[in-house]
C-alpha cells in the first residue's frame, strides 16, 4: 500500500513539476472536448443515417406538408378563376354603358385608391361590382312596374308649381315687413318655411334644408331605405356591406349631387346650355309676357323692341327681303303694344273699386281658351288646381263616353258583340283612372268632397257600367265650391290675373262686338257682363 501511495505521489509531483499547477484544468478541458467532440460526430452519423434511411422508405410513409398559411395561400392561388360579370343593367345599351361607366367611376374614386394600399385581390372589388349591378337590375324591373305618367304630368308639376308658389309668397311678406334689421338671406328663409307649413300643413323640411348633419342623417336613411328594396337579403343583413353602400352612396353620390343641382351658378350654366341651340317659340313667349307682374321686366321688354325696331327700319334693302323686315316689324310692333297694355294694368285694376270691371260669370270662363287659362293660373296658385282638373277632365270623360256610347249602339245594331264589351272596358278604365287619380285615397292632390260621395262613387264604379253622367253629382260640388268658396272665384274676380284676363279679351273698357273671330267667340261673354 506505501508503495502504491509513494508512486502515485511521485507521479503527481513529476506532473505537477512538469506542466505547473494548472495542468489539472487543462485535462478537465481536454476530456470534456473529446467526450462533446464524440457527442457530435455521434449526431451528425445518425443524423445522415436516418435521411438515408428515409428516402430509401419513402413510399411507406405520408408525404411531408407545408405550413399552414403558406399551404392555404397557394390553395387560394390555385382556386382563382376569372370572374365574368354580366354587363346588362336596363336592357337597353345606350342607357346600360354609361351606367357602367359611373359604376367603373364609383369604384376608381371611393374604393379603389384604399383598397390596393390593403391588398391586390380583386375578387372583393368583383363582389361590389355585382352588388351595385344587382341593385340596379332590381332598381331597373321595378321602375318598368311603376306608371310613370301620372307623377311627371301630374303629381311633379304640382310639387314644383307649389315650391314656386312657397317662394313668391314668402318674398311677399318679406316686402310687407318693416322690420328688417336681421340678414335679408334669413328672413327669406324663415319666412319660406313658414309659408310651407301653412300650405302643406303636415309638412315641413326646415331641419333637413338648414342643418348639414340632419341632411346626411336623412339621406343616409333615405339609402338604407333603397338598400332595403333591392339589394338581396344575405346583402342587407350583411352590417359592413349595407354601412359600407350606404355611405359611399349618401356622403358619395348623392349629397354631392344635390348640393351641384342647387348651386346658382350651375343652374345657370345650364339653363344656357338648355337654350342654346333651340329658340324660345311666339306662344312661349307671349304666355311668358303676360303672365309676369314685375314692371321693370316690361320695360326692359319694351326697351330691347325699340331697338330692333331702330335697327330693321335703318336697313336698306329691296326685292323679296323687304316683306321679311315688314313681317318683323310688325310682330315688334304688336309686341310692344302689349307691353304697353300690360304696363297700363296696375293702373287699370285700380278701377276694380270704382265698379268700373265687368264680371265673367264662371261657367263662360270654362269654356274660354283664354279666360281659362288665366283661371288655371289663379287656381294653381292658390293651391287649388285638383278640384279645377277634375272638372276639365270630367267634361271631356263625358263628351267622349257619348261618343263611345253612341258608337257602340251602332255595332249592336250591325249584330257585333265583341266591340261593344270592348268599348264597355275602355269606358271603365277610364272612370276607374279619373276616380284614382282625383279622389281616391292614394290621390295626391286630392279633390276636396264628402267622403259619403266619394265612397258611393267607388262602390258604383266597381258594380255597374260607366255611363257619360257618372261623375255629374261631385262634379256639381265641386262647381259650387268653387264659385262660392272666397279662395277660388271670388278671389279670383279681385285679383291683377282678372284684369289681366279683361286686358287679353280687349274688355277693360266698354264691351264691343268687333268682327274678328276672337269677338265673335266672346259674344256670349260680352252679352251678360255687368258692372259691379
Amino acid at each position: 500500500i506505501l508503495s502504491i501511495w509513494g508512486w502515485g505521489g511521485l507521479g503527481v509531483v513529476l506532473f505537477l513539476v512538469t506542466f505547473g499547477p494548472f495542468a489539472i484544468f487543462y485535462l478537465a478541458f481536454y476530456i470534456f472536448c473529446f467526450i462533446g467532440g464524440g457527442f457530435a460526430v455521434t449526431l451528425l452519423y445518425g443524423k445522415i443515417n436516418s435521411e438515408k434511411h428515409l428516402e430509401k422508405c419513402e413510399q411507406s410513409y405520408l408525404p411531408p406538408t407545408q405550413i399552414g398559411i403558406l399551404k392555404t395561400l397557394d390553395e387560394m392561388k390555385l382556386e382563382i378563376r376569372p370572374i365574368k360579370i354580366d354587363r346588362r343593367l336596363t336592357g337597353s345599351s345606350f342607357i346600360d354603358e354609361p351606367l357602367q361607366q359611373v359604376i367603373q367611376f364609383a369604384l376608381r374614386d371611393y374604393i379603389q385608391y384604399w383598397y390596393y394600399t390593403l391588398s391586390e385581390d380583386e375578387s372583393f372589388l368583383l363582389e361590389i361590382r355585382q352588388t351595385l349591378q344587382n341593385a340596379l337590375v332590381q332598381f331597373s324591373t321595378r321602375s318598368k312596374e311603376v306608371d310613370w305618367q301620372p307623377y311627371f304630368t301630374t303629381r311633379l308639376v304640382d310639387d314644383f308649381a307649389t315650391h314656386l308658389r312657397v317662394f313668391r309668397k314668402a318674398q311677399d311678406r318679406l316686402a310687407d315687413r318693416e322690420d328688417k334689421q336681421r340678414d335679408i338671406t334669413e328672413e327669406l328663409v324663415d319666412s319660406f318655411f313658414e309659408a310651407e307649413v301653412e300650405m302643406e300643413r303636415k309638412i315641413c323640411r326646415d331641419v333637413v334644408c338648414t342643418s348639414h348633419k340632419d341632411e346626411e342623417g336623412f339621406l343616409r336613411d333615405l339609402c338604407e331605405l333603397l338598400l332595403y328594396l333591392l339589394l338581396p337579403p344575405g346583402d342587407f343583413h350583411n352590417k359592413n356591406m349595407r354601412y359600407f353602400l350606404r355611405e359611399v352612396l349618401a356622403r358619395g353620390v348623392l349629397l354631392p349631387l344635390i348640393n351641384q343641382l342647387s348651386d346658382p351658378d350651375y343652374i345657370n350654366q345650364f339653363v344656357i346650355w338648355m337654350i342654346r341651340d333651340s329658340s324660345c317659340n311666339y306662344e312661349a313667349f307671349m304666355n311668358i309676357l303676360k303672365l309676369t307682374d314685375k314692371p321693370a321686366e316690361l320695360e326692359a321688354v319694351k326697351d330691347k323692341v325699340l331697338e330692333e325696331l331702330q335697327y330693321l327700319r335703318s336697313l336698306d334693302t329691296a326685292g323679296d327681303d323687304i316683306n321679311v323686315i315688314k313681317n318683323q316689324i310688325n310682330s315688334l310692333l304688336f309686341v310692344k303694344k302689349v307691353c304697353q297694355t300690360l304696363s297700363e294694368v296696375d293702373a287699370l285694376k285700380l278701377a276694380a273699386n270704382f265698379g268700373k270691371l265687368c264680371v265673367i260669370p264662371l261657367d263662360h270662363i270654362l269654356i274660354h281658351n283664354i279666360a281659362l287659362q288665366f283661371f288655371m293660373d289663379f287656381m294653381q296658385a292658390a293651391g287649388a288646381q285638383a278640384e279645377l282638373f277634375f272638372w276639365l277632365t270630367v267634361e271631356g270623360y263625358r263628351v267622349t263616353a257619348q261618343q263611345q256610347l253612341e258608337a257602340m249602339q251602332g255595332w249592336q245594331k250591325d249584330g257585333g258583340k265583341k266591340q261593344p264589351s270592348a268599348t264597355k272596358g275602355l269606358l271603365k278604365a277610364a272612370a276607374l283612372g279619373v276616380y284614382e287619380q282625383y279622389l281616391s285615397e292614394k290621390a295626391s292632390p286630392r279633390v276636396q268632397v264628402d267622403e259619403e260621395s266619394v265612397t258611393k262613387l267607388g262602390e258604383k264604379l266597381q258594380k255597374d257600367d260607366p255611363t257619360p253622367e257618372i261623375f255629374d253629382e261631385i262634379q256639381r260640388k265641386v262647381y259650387d265650391m268653387m264659385l262660392r268658396d272666397e279662395r277660388f272665384y271670388p278671389s279670383f274676380k279681385q285679383s291683377p290675373l282678372y284684369v289681366r284676363m279683361l286686358a287679353e279679351l280687349d274688355m277693360l273698357k266698354e264691351p264691343s262686338y268687333r268682327g274678328s273671330d276672337d269677338g265673335v267667340k266672346l259674344t256670349c261673354l260680352l252679352d251678360i257682363c255687368y258692372p259691379y
